[in-house]
Protein backbone atom coordinates (compact mmCIF):
# COMPACT_ATOMS: atom_id res chain seq x y z
CA UNK A 1 0.00 0.00 0.00
CA UNK A 2 0.91 3.51 -0.49
CA UNK A 3 1.09 3.67 3.39
CA UNK A 4 4.80 3.03 2.65
CA UNK A 5 4.92 5.36 -0.68
CA UNK A 6 4.45 8.73 1.40
CA UNK A 7 7.28 8.13 3.88
CA UNK A 8 10.15 10.32 2.66
CA UNK A 9 8.55 12.83 0.11
CA UNK A 10 5.28 14.31 -0.14
CA UNK A 11 3.43 17.07 -1.81
CA UNK A 12 3.61 18.72 1.25
CA UNK A 13 6.76 19.41 1.00
CA UNK A 14 6.99 22.40 -1.37
CA UNK A 15 5.35 24.17 0.58
CA UNK A 16 6.63 26.19 3.72
CA UNK A 17 5.60 26.03 7.06
CA UNK A 18 3.73 28.92 8.15
CA UNK A 19 4.49 29.36 11.39
CA UNK A 20 7.80 30.62 10.45
CA UNK A 21 8.11 31.51 6.89
CA UNK A 22 5.06 33.51 6.38
CA UNK A 23 4.93 36.99 6.54
CA UNK A 24 7.22 40.34 6.03
CA UNK A 25 9.05 40.10 8.66
CA UNK A 26 9.91 36.18 8.51
CA UNK A 27 11.45 37.41 5.05
CA UNK A 28 14.17 39.36 7.38
CA UNK A 29 14.56 37.25 9.40
CA UNK A 30 14.96 34.24 8.21
CA UNK A 31 16.22 34.69 4.63
CA UNK A 32 17.79 32.16 4.09
CA UNK A 33 14.81 29.76 4.77
CA UNK A 34 12.80 32.15 2.26
CA UNK A 35 15.15 31.59 -0.45
CA UNK A 36 15.32 27.98 -0.13
CA UNK A 37 11.32 28.20 -0.45
CA UNK A 38 11.32 29.81 -3.72
CA UNK A 39 13.52 26.97 -4.83
CA UNK A 40 11.34 24.77 -3.75
CA UNK A 41 8.44 26.33 -5.56
CA UNK A 42 10.24 27.01 -9.03
CA UNK A 43 8.30 23.87 -10.48
CA UNK A 44 4.76 25.74 -9.11
CA UNK A 45 5.90 28.33 -11.25
CA UNK A 46 6.38 26.93 -14.62
CA UNK A 47 4.62 28.11 -17.48
CA UNK A 48 1.48 26.18 -19.07
CA UNK A 49 3.84 25.08 -21.98
CA UNK A 50 7.06 23.85 -19.33
CA UNK A 51 4.34 21.53 -17.78
CA UNK A 52 2.77 20.65 -21.37
CA UNK A 53 6.37 19.44 -22.60
CA UNK A 54 8.09 18.00 -19.34
CA UNK A 55 11.53 16.82 -19.74
CA UNK A 56 13.00 13.23 -19.86
CA UNK A 57 14.40 12.98 -16.49
CA UNK A 58 10.45 14.25 -14.72
CA UNK A 59 8.89 11.24 -17.04
CA UNK A 60 11.97 9.38 -15.78
CA UNK A 61 10.52 9.71 -12.18
CA UNK A 62 7.19 9.47 -13.26
CA UNK A 63 7.50 6.11 -15.22
CA UNK A 64 9.49 5.19 -11.76
CA UNK A 65 6.66 6.00 -9.60
CA UNK A 66 4.07 4.26 -11.44
CA UNK A 67 6.77 1.00 -11.25
CA UNK A 68 6.52 1.52 -7.37
CA UNK A 69 2.77 1.82 -7.06
CA UNK A 70 2.73 -1.74 -9.51
CA UNK A 71 5.54 -2.86 -6.69
CA UNK A 72 3.23 -2.27 -3.26
CA UNK A 73 0.29 -4.32 -3.93
CA UNK A 74 2.36 -7.55 -4.30
CA UNK A 75 3.70 -6.59 -0.93
CA UNK A 76 -0.14 -5.76 0.47
CA UNK A 77 -0.81 -9.55 -1.68
CA UNK A 78 2.02 -11.04 0.16
CA UNK A 79 0.79 -9.83 3.54
CA UNK A 80 -2.68 -10.78 3.09
CA UNK A 81 -2.00 -14.24 2.08
CA UNK A 82 0.39 -14.72 5.70
CA UNK A 83 -2.72 -13.84 7.53
CA UNK A 84 -5.29 -15.77 5.92
CA UNK A 85 -3.35 -18.81 4.48
CA UNK A 86 -0.24 -19.82 6.64
CA UNK A 87 -1.94 -18.01 10.52
CA UNK A 88 0.52 -15.01 10.53
CA UNK A 89 -0.91 -12.00 12.91
CA UNK A 90 -1.31 -8.58 11.46
CA UNK A 91 1.35 -7.61 14.04
CA UNK A 92 4.06 -9.86 12.77
CA UNK A 93 3.32 -9.51 9.29
CA UNK A 94 4.12 -5.49 10.01
CA UNK A 95 7.24 -6.02 12.22
CA UNK A 96 8.99 -8.85 9.60
CA UNK A 97 7.82 -6.09 7.26
CA UNK A 98 9.79 -3.55 8.55
CA UNK A 99 12.33 -5.25 10.86
CA UNK A 100 13.44 -6.74 7.28
CA UNK A 101 13.19 -2.94 5.73
CA UNK A 102 15.69 -1.57 8.17
CA UNK A 103 18.36 -4.87 7.40
CA UNK A 104 17.86 -4.51 3.88
CA UNK A 105 18.68 -0.86 4.26
CA UNK A 106 22.02 -0.99 6.32
CA UNK A 107 24.38 -2.36 4.07
CA UNK A 108 22.67 -0.34 1.61
CA UNK A 109 23.28 2.85 2.71
CA UNK A 110 27.02 1.68 4.09
CA UNK A 111 28.41 1.04 0.16
CA UNK A 112 26.48 4.44 -0.67
CA UNK A 113 27.89 6.83 1.13
CA UNK A 114 29.29 5.43 4.48
CA UNK A 115 29.00 6.69 7.75
CA UNK A 116 27.38 10.19 6.81
CA UNK A 117 24.54 8.65 5.21
CA UNK A 118 23.13 7.45 8.36
CA UNK A 119 23.16 11.07 10.18
CA UNK A 120 19.43 12.67 10.75
CA UNK A 121 19.18 16.04 12.52
CA UNK A 122 16.00 14.75 14.59
CA UNK A 123 16.47 11.00 15.50
CA UNK A 124 14.01 11.28 18.35
CA UNK A 125 11.29 13.09 16.16
CA UNK A 126 12.09 10.05 12.98
CA UNK A 127 11.75 7.27 15.47
CA UNK A 128 8.23 8.60 16.58
CA UNK A 129 7.09 9.11 12.82
CA UNK A 130 8.54 5.43 12.66
CA UNK A 131 6.20 4.56 15.43
CA UNK A 132 3.10 6.05 13.80
CA UNK A 133 4.09 4.10 10.78
CA UNK A 134 4.50 0.88 12.90
CA UNK A 135 0.88 1.25 14.01
CA UNK A 136 -0.27 2.05 10.96
CA UNK A 137 1.15 -1.08 9.07
CA UNK A 138 -0.70 -3.25 12.48
CA UNK A 139 -3.94 -1.62 11.56
CA UNK A 140 -3.89 -1.86 7.37
CA UNK A 141 -2.69 -5.53 7.69
CA UNK A 142 -5.61 -6.36 10.13
CA UNK A 143 -8.06 -4.96 7.44
CA UNK A 144 -6.30 -6.52 4.89
CA UNK A 145 -7.20 -9.90 6.83
CA UNK A 146 -11.07 -9.42 6.32
CA UNK A 147 -10.86 -6.80 3.45
CA UNK A 148 -11.03 -7.16 -0.40
CA UNK A 149 -7.48 -5.84 -1.35
CA UNK A 150 -8.00 -3.05 -3.32
CA UNK A 151 -11.61 -1.87 -1.04
CA UNK A 152 -8.38 -1.22 1.73
CA UNK A 153 -6.49 0.99 -0.81
CA UNK A 154 -9.15 3.09 -2.38
CA UNK A 155 -10.08 3.69 1.46
CA UNK A 156 -6.97 4.43 2.55
CA UNK A 157 -6.18 7.05 -0.59
CA UNK A 158 -7.97 9.68 1.44
CA UNK A 159 -4.57 9.90 3.43
CA UNK A 160 -3.78 13.20 1.39
CA UNK A 161 -6.87 14.29 2.43
CA UNK A 162 -6.70 13.73 6.11
CA UNK A 163 -3.08 15.71 5.36
CA UNK A 164 -4.85 19.27 4.14
CA UNK A 165 -7.30 19.05 7.16
CA UNK A 166 -4.70 18.13 9.79
CA UNK A 167 -2.79 20.88 8.71
CA UNK A 168 -5.18 23.08 9.77
CA UNK A 169 -4.31 22.44 13.56
CA UNK A 170 -0.67 21.50 13.61
CA UNK A 171 0.44 23.94 10.88
CA UNK A 172 -1.92 26.22 11.37
CA UNK A 173 -2.84 26.60 8.26
CA UNK A 174 -6.06 27.58 6.42
CA UNK A 175 -8.00 26.01 3.85
CA UNK A 176 -10.73 27.14 1.78
CA UNK A 177 -14.57 25.92 1.49
CA UNK A 178 -13.65 24.33 -1.84
CA UNK A 179 -11.35 22.01 -0.16
CA UNK A 180 -13.18 21.55 2.25
CA UNK A 181 -16.03 20.53 0.13
CA UNK A 182 -13.59 17.89 -1.85
CA UNK A 183 -12.67 16.60 1.03
CA UNK A 184 -16.21 15.75 2.49
CA UNK A 185 -16.76 14.36 -1.01
CA UNK A 186 -13.94 12.11 -0.54
CA UNK A 187 -15.01 10.58 2.31
CA UNK A 188 -18.57 10.05 1.39
CA UNK A 189 -17.24 7.67 -1.08
CA UNK A 190 -14.36 5.83 1.33
CA UNK A 191 -17.89 5.08 3.13
CA UNK A 192 -19.85 4.39 -0.06
CA UNK A 193 -16.71 1.37 -0.37
CA UNK A 194 -16.71 0.09 3.21
CA UNK A 195 -20.59 -0.57 3.49
CA UNK A 196 -20.40 -4.14 2.31
CA UNK A 197 -17.43 -4.70 5.11
CA UNK A 198 -19.41 -2.75 7.66
CA UNK A 199 -22.50 -5.02 7.15
CA UNK A 200 -20.30 -7.61 8.47
CA UNK A 201 -17.41 -6.40 10.23
CA UNK A 202 -19.08 -3.80 12.00
CA UNK A 203 -16.23 -1.05 13.30
CA UNK A 204 -13.19 -3.27 11.95
CA UNK A 205 -14.04 -1.96 8.54
CA UNK A 206 -13.32 0.87 9.58
CA UNK A 207 -9.58 0.44 9.97
CA UNK A 208 -8.66 1.65 6.97
CA UNK A 209 -9.33 5.04 7.78
CA UNK A 210 -7.76 4.35 11.03
CA UNK A 211 -4.50 3.78 9.25
CA UNK A 212 -4.46 6.84 6.92
CA UNK A 213 -4.70 9.13 10.22
CA UNK A 214 -1.82 7.60 11.81
CA UNK A 215 -0.05 8.10 7.94
CA UNK A 216 -0.92 11.49 7.58
CA UNK A 217 0.28 12.23 11.02
CA UNK A 218 3.59 10.92 9.62
CA UNK A 219 3.66 13.07 6.75
CA UNK A 220 2.81 16.34 8.71
CA UNK A 221 5.90 15.30 11.49
CA UNK A 222 7.91 14.47 8.14
CA UNK A 223 7.60 18.18 7.74
CA UNK A 224 9.34 19.22 10.68
CA UNK A 225 12.11 16.11 10.52
CA UNK A 226 13.41 16.69 7.36
CA UNK A 227 15.63 19.47 7.34
CA UNK A 228 18.29 18.43 4.72
CA UNK A 229 18.56 14.92 5.96
CA UNK A 230 19.48 11.98 3.55
CA UNK A 231 15.75 10.36 2.81
CA UNK A 232 17.49 6.79 3.01
CA UNK A 233 18.42 7.77 6.61
CA UNK A 234 14.77 9.04 7.57
CA UNK A 235 13.64 6.03 5.72
CA UNK A 236 15.70 3.61 8.40
CA UNK A 237 14.59 5.36 11.49
CA UNK A 238 11.18 5.34 10.73
CA UNK A 239 11.85 1.35 10.13
CA UNK A 240 13.47 0.90 13.14
CA UNK A 241 10.91 3.11 15.25
CA UNK A 242 8.41 1.13 13.61
CA UNK A 243 10.14 -2.35 14.39
CA UNK A 244 10.69 -1.52 17.72
CA UNK A 245 7.01 -0.24 18.20
CA UNK A 246 5.63 -3.24 16.81
CA UNK A 247 7.16 -5.51 18.92
CA UNK A 248 6.49 -3.83 22.11
CA UNK A 249 3.16 -3.95 21.39
CA UNK A 250 3.26 -7.30 20.51
CA UNK A 251 4.74 -7.87 23.55
CA UNK A 252 2.41 -6.13 25.96
CA UNK A 253 -0.69 -7.64 24.46
CA UNK A 254 0.50 -11.17 25.00
CA UNK A 255 -1.32 -11.45 28.19
CA UNK A 256 -4.70 -10.22 26.24
CA UNK A 257 -4.62 -13.01 23.64
CA UNK A 258 -5.52 -10.41 20.83
CA UNK A 259 -5.77 -12.60 17.62
CA UNK A 260 -4.15 -9.43 15.39
CA UNK A 261 -1.15 -9.26 18.09
CA UNK A 262 -0.30 -13.02 18.22
CA UNK A 263 3.12 -14.61 18.60
CA UNK A 264 3.01 -17.63 15.32
CA UNK A 265 5.81 -18.77 13.27
CA UNK A 266 4.94 -20.77 10.26
CA UNK A 267 6.55 -24.23 9.22
CA UNK A 268 5.83 -24.24 5.63
CA UNK A 269 8.42 -23.49 3.63
CA UNK A 270 6.33 -21.52 1.21
CA UNK A 271 5.25 -18.99 4.08
CA UNK A 272 9.31 -18.67 4.93
CA UNK A 273 9.89 -17.90 1.00
CA UNK A 274 6.84 -15.51 1.04
CA UNK A 275 8.38 -13.22 4.51
CA UNK A 276 11.42 -12.70 2.71
CA UNK A 277 9.97 -11.59 -0.18
CA UNK A 278 7.50 -8.83 0.97
CA UNK A 279 10.91 -7.52 2.93
CA UNK A 280 12.41 -7.64 -0.22
CA UNK A 281 9.43 -5.90 -2.01
CA UNK A 282 8.85 -3.34 0.55
CA UNK A 283 12.17 -2.43 0.40
CA UNK A 284 12.77 -2.06 -3.34
CA UNK A 285 9.33 0.08 -3.58
CA UNK A 286 10.61 2.59 -0.79
CA UNK A 287 13.96 2.48 -3.16
CA UNK A 288 12.01 3.48 -6.46
CA UNK A 289 10.16 6.43 -4.32
CA UNK A 290 13.07 7.96 -3.48
CA UNK A 291 14.73 7.33 -6.95
CA UNK A 292 11.31 8.97 -8.58
CA UNK A 293 11.52 11.95 -5.76
CA UNK A 294 15.05 12.70 -7.30
CA UNK A 295 14.73 12.89 -10.47
CA UNK A 296 10.82 14.92 -10.83
CA UNK A 297 9.17 17.61 -8.78
CA UNK A 298 6.31 16.47 -6.16
CA UNK A 299 4.20 18.46 -7.74
CA UNK A 300 4.39 16.46 -11.06
CA UNK A 301 4.29 12.67 -9.34
CA UNK A 302 1.66 13.47 -7.12
CA UNK A 303 -1.57 12.45 -9.35
CA UNK A 304 0.05 9.54 -10.36
CA UNK A 305 0.70 7.48 -6.95
CA UNK A 306 -3.68 6.99 -7.34
CA UNK A 307 -2.02 4.59 -10.24
CA UNK A 308 -1.80 2.12 -7.04
CA UNK A 309 -5.40 1.71 -7.06
CA UNK A 310 -5.38 -0.01 -10.87
CA UNK A 311 -2.74 -2.51 -9.24
CA UNK A 312 -4.42 -3.17 -6.25
CA UNK A 313 -7.33 -4.03 -8.06
CA UNK A 314 -5.84 -5.86 -10.44
CA UNK A 315 -3.42 -7.96 -8.23
CA UNK A 316 -6.50 -8.47 -5.72
CA UNK A 317 -8.36 -10.35 -9.00
CA UNK A 318 -5.44 -12.17 -9.98
CA UNK A 319 -4.41 -13.26 -6.11
CA UNK A 320 -7.74 -13.37 -4.13
CA UNK A 321 -10.60 -13.65 -6.67
CA UNK A 322 -12.25 -10.17 -6.22
CA UNK A 323 -13.65 -7.56 -8.11
CA UNK A 324 -15.23 -4.25 -6.98
CA UNK A 325 -19.14 -4.39 -7.77
CA UNK A 326 -21.09 -1.28 -9.13
CA UNK A 327 -21.29 0.63 -5.83
CA UNK A 328 -17.53 0.28 -5.46
CA UNK A 329 -16.36 1.04 -8.81
CA UNK A 330 -18.47 4.66 -7.45
CA UNK A 331 -16.40 4.89 -4.56
CA UNK A 332 -13.60 4.51 -5.88
CA UNK A 333 -13.68 7.31 -8.59
CA UNK A 334 -15.00 9.61 -6.05
CA UNK A 335 -12.54 8.87 -3.53
CA UNK A 336 -9.81 9.50 -6.64
CA UNK A 337 -11.46 12.10 -8.08
CA UNK A 338 -11.96 14.29 -4.65
CA UNK A 339 -7.87 13.64 -3.88
CA UNK A 340 -7.59 14.93 -7.32
CA UNK A 341 -9.16 18.00 -7.28
CA UNK A 342 -7.80 18.74 -3.42
CA UNK A 343 -4.52 18.15 -5.13
CA UNK A 344 -5.24 20.82 -7.76
CA UNK A 345 -6.43 23.32 -5.12
CA UNK A 346 -3.34 22.94 -3.43
CA UNK A 347 -0.95 23.90 -6.39
CA UNK A 348 -3.20 26.51 -7.36
CA UNK A 349 -2.82 28.21 -3.70
CA UNK A 350 0.97 26.88 -3.84
CA UNK A 351 1.58 29.02 -7.06
CA UNK A 352 -0.46 32.26 -5.44
CA UNK A 353 1.62 31.47 -2.26
CA UNK A 354 4.55 31.81 -4.54
CA UNK A 355 3.92 35.17 -6.44
CA UNK A 356 3.35 36.22 -2.94
CA UNK A 357 6.59 35.59 -1.62
CA UNK A 358 8.30 36.69 -4.79
CA UNK A 359 6.20 40.36 -5.06
CA UNK A 360 7.46 40.58 -1.05
CA UNK A 361 11.26 40.07 -1.64
CA UNK A 362 11.72 41.83 -4.94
Amino acid sequence: MAIWVRLVVDRFSERPITKWNCGAHGVRRRRVAWNACLRRRESAMKSPADSANPSAETLRGIAILVAATAVFPLLDAGGKILINSYGVSAGEVALLRLLQQSLWMIPFMAMRGGAGMFRVSQPGLNLFRGALLGGAGILFFAALGFMPLADAVAVFMIAPMLQVLLAVPILRETIGWRRVLAIMIGFCGALIIIRPSYAVFGPLSLLPLATAFLVSLYIILSRFASRGDEPLAMMLYAGIGGSVTVAAIMIAALPLDVEILAWSWPEETAALWLILGIGAVGTIAHLLIVEAYSRAPAAALAPFSYAELVFAIFAGYVFFGDWPDGLKWIGMAVVVGAGLVVYLLERRSAKRFARMVVARTQ
